[in-house]
Parts: structure tokens; sequence; C-alpha cells
């Protein structure tokens, strides 16, 4: 069955004081594009949470934000970078001996760019990482019953829409039916109104009418339409989604489209033909949106 690249899951874990909130997104994108924004405590666990992902999703731009809260804060501190503050009061007072007025104070200190540095903890980040990837499975469980939801409501349009394909090249075809001998007696007449009879060898005329009247007939491209509606529904039936050859597909029902309206005189199926080529234009824009 198909699945939507558009969802949203949630997921919350909590071990003692420790919560931590896994929330991911995801979009339509021709490959897997993962953005994570991550606290430091698991930037070492970066690649399994890609890995992670990627057996969940298998196409999309997915964005992954995790937020950890403590009480007591026991994961990570903030520590003073003396060092460079001291460089900062040293250059404060150069300033000063060459006549610039002005104080340095806390507020002036704090606001100073890499002041402030945070220390973490490496002991507990095993045991910050089981309870974030519990959150993770959770939030991507969730994440996919959105894109199966959103993707079955996509199947029933898409089988909408199929079978109004059907139904107009039907249509096409009752009218195109005759069109051949038709058109290959209208040859005929203007041929003759032309040309006086004794000037003319039947036997040629008779082949390059035949071949005129052949090349306008869309028996061939009515026949391959047929197909490539009756495989589309396949494909959508397939366990897992198949949007590249669902849009591969539908350029070939579009070609098909164009060399029928090309071949017609006929002006119902022109109008016809165009209503083909709006319905496949509808369906591809949907199928942008299938893993």
């Amino acid at each position: 069955m198909i699945t939507s690249m558009t969802g949203y899951g949630r997921g919350v874990e909590s071990l003692g004081d420790l919560e931590i909130t896994v929330e991911i997104r995801s979009v339509n994108n021709r490959f897997l594009d993962l953005v994570q924004k991550t606290p430091r405590t698991l930037v070492n666990y970066e690649q399994q949470i890609r890995e992670m992902v990627s057996q969940y999703i298998k196409r999309g731009r997915v964005n992954i934000w995790i937020g950890i809260t403590s009480d007591t804060d026991k994961y990570q501190d903030l520590l003073l970078n003396k060092g460079l503050i001291n460089a900062y009061m040293r250059i404060s007072h150069e300033l000063k001996d060459l006549g610039v007025k002005g104080e340095m104070d806390i507020n002036h200190l704090l606001s100073l760019p890499d002041i402030l540095a945070i220390d973490i903890d490496p002991t507990v980040d095993e045991h910050t990482w089981l309870c974030a990837k519990k959150a993770i499975e959770t939030a991507l469980v969730e994440l996919n019953k959105m894109r199966d939801a959103e993707g079955q409501e996509l199947y029933k349009d898409f089988v909408n829409r199929i079978h109004h394909l059907e139904n107009l090249l039907s249509e096409i075809e009752k009218l195109s039916q005759n069109a051949p001998v038709e058109e290959l007696d209208k040859l005929r007449n203007r041929v003759r109104k032309l040309i006086p009879d004794e000037m003319l060898e039947k036997g040629r005329l008779e082949l390059e009418l035949s071949l005129i009247a052949d090349k306008i007939d869309i028996t061939e491209e009515c026949v391959r339409f047929h197909s490539h509606n009756k495989l589309f529904l396949e494909i959508m039936e397939d366990e897992t989604s198949q949007g590249r050859k669902l849009n591969y597909l539908l350029q070939e029902m579009n070609r098909e489209a164009n060399t029928i309206g090309s071949k017609t005189s006929l002006a119902q199926v022109s109008h016809l033909v165009i209503l083909l080529k709006d319905e496949i234009e509808k369906i591809r824009e949907q199928v942008q949106n299938i893993e």
C-alpha cells in the first residue's frame, strides 16, 4: 500500500527526573534528507538516530528535534572560561589606559562569546540514550501512523481518478471506432475531386490512403493506456510505496494522451484528451507526496 511522505510524530519518555521529548516532522523530498536538532548529550548518537529513522522512512525530508529536561540537571553543567575572562579583563584595562571610558561589569562579561562552557558528564550518556531511543521509536511509530492514514486517503483518490481515466478512454475509443474508415472515405473523395479518375492509379491510391488512415488509428495508444492504468493500480497494491515508479508511469500516460490528441481529427475526442491530460496532472501532483 502507498504511504505519504507528510506526517508528524511525538514521543515522550521519562526516567527518574529525566524527561525526553522527541518531535519528528516529514515532508516530500526526492531522497531521505534527515535534519537533526539534538542536545549535546546525544551528539555521539546521531548516527544511531539516522539508522533508526531509515528503518521507518525511505524517502522524504525529515526534521527531528530532541529536548531533554531534568530537575537536578545532573547531566550537564555550566563552567566559566576563566582564561578567556582574564583576557577580556586585560583588554579592558588596556582600553582604559588608552583613554577609553566605561566599566566592565558582569552583564558585559556574560554577553561575550564563549564565556560559558557546557560541561557534559559522559558517564550518563548511555542512560540518556536508552530513554531517548524509546521516545524516538514512539515518535516514529506515530509519524508512520499519520503517513499511512494519509496514504490510504490518497489511495482512494487515485483509484477514483484511474477509473475516471478508464471511462474517458472508453469514450474516446467509442467515438474513434470508425474514424480510420471515415477518414479514408473523405480522403478518397477529396482526391477524386482534384484528379480525374482516368489519371488515377487505383492500386497506388488505395495504398497511400490506407497508410494515411493507419497513421490516424489510435488503437495502439488506447491499448497501452489501458495497460498503464492497470499497472498503476497494481503498483499501489505493493507492500512498499513506489512513488518514483508511479511518477514515471504518469509520464507514459501523458505521452499516450499527447499522441492520441495529435492523431485525432474529431473535436469531441480532442476535448476528451484535454480532460485526460488534466486528470493525469492532478494525479501527478498527488504522487509527488508518495514515498
